[in-house]
């Protein structure tokens, strides 16, 4: 038995370090793709030019996003017995997941808020992971929403063009996948029982299927939070004004760097970095949150010095607060440092 299980131990951290390498390689493409071609002494010039005023009131906005993603949870997570989920904790969950995000292998951040949820409350963990996954449904479906509305009200220049699209064809092929992935999330939420049922019969590998049934069980654990119609509107309000604070930090740093856009390319260039982070890369998602902002700021003719110096710009400072916070987290509670850093590998 001791064999078996240091076999198996063996083998889950070769898959982590290949996780961790695909993850990197990934970035270090996405990276060497941004800055290829470009003088980086003229964009950390624009970098050191930019005025003030627009990069703190960015920053403010997008850290004010955590403890909003904090409200929202209290929403879909009770407490033992029933009871409200206690503020103190909630946040050191949060910032310790979303610090870990950003400086630990393998996006670690969502396991650990509910690891460390359930070892500061006593909450099961379980459920601390289902309201997890139904907050990522809640923020998929929120980014589609807000980019299909950005979309309609033309966020797109006639002349941008994509992947040899046009931006009218682009549009229409956006929206489309968009209103198919807000119908499955929609159906995700409503008849998780079903959807797993679907997805073990037709998914042709058994690992990758009990994987898929795997989250959405987690999440269908975790829609009874959501069947008083209060809760439910609570939540689709809050992931609302996450991410339109969100949206707003984008808007506001525009100027800083003369870009003469709105909030509907703002709301484009949201989706764009949301979803490319989904890809694996590197802690903190160097390389694939700049390509996402230079592809992104190019459909509206931003060049790309000028769009690298803003991606910098945001990716830096906000990196920050929160990574400094979920660290401050770790000193105020009982786990330590060494615990957190372990508790993804268990």
């Amino acid at each position: 038995m001791p064999e078996a299980e240091a076999a198996a131990g063996s083998r889950l951290r070769r898959r982590r370090q290949l996780g961790a390498a695909i993850g990197l390689g990934i970035s270090a493409v996405f990276l060497w793709w941004a800055v290829r071609g470009l003088d980086l002494s003229d964009v950390l010039s624009l970098v050191g030019t930019a005025p003030k005023a627009p990069v703190v009131l960015c920053v403010v906005l997008a850290t004010l996003t955590f403890p909003l993603r904090m409200l929202r949870w209290r929403t879909l997570l009770s407490g033992p017995g029933g009871t409200g989920l206690p503020m103190g904790p909630a946040w050191h969950a949060v910032a310790i997941g979303f610090m870990a995000n950003n400086i630990l292998i393998l996006r670690a951040g969502e396991l650990l808020r509910g690891l460390v949820i359930s070892r500061l409350t006593g909450i099961a963990l379980p459920a601390a992971w289902a309201s997890i996954a139904i907050e990522r449904v809640f923020d998929a479906m929120t980014l589609v929403a807000l980019l299909v509305a950005a979309l309609a009200a033309g966020a797109l220049p006639d002349g941008a063009a994509f992947a040899g699209m046009s931006a009218t064809q682009l549009a229409g092929l956006v929206t489309a996948a968009g209103v198919a992935a807000f119908g499955v999330g929609a159906a995700v939420l409503i008849w998780p029982s079903g959807i797993a049922r679907i997805i073990d019969r037709l998914t042709p590998w058994p690992a990758l299927a009990s994987r898929l049934v795997a989250i959405v069980a987690g999440i269908r654990e975790g829609v009874g939070a959501l069947r008083s119609p209060r809760r439910l509107a609570t939540a689709i309000g809050w992931s609302l004004i996450i991410w339109g604070a969100n949206a707003a930090s984008f808007l506001i740093l525009f100027p800083a760097f003369g870009i003469e856009l709105g909030l509907a390319p703002a709301l484009v260039m949201q989706a764009a970095i949301s979803f490319g982070v989904a890809v694996p890369s590197s802690p903190g998602f160097v390389g694939v949150f700049e390509a996402a902002i230079i592809l992104s700021l190019g459909l509206y003719g931003v060049d790309r010095d000028t769009a690298l110096a803003y991606a910098l710009t945001y990716h830096v400072t906000t990196f920050f607060p929160i990574t400094l916070m979920g660290l401050l987290s770790v000193a105020r509670t009982p786990m330590g440092w060494g615990e957190v850093r372990q508790l993804p590998a268990r």
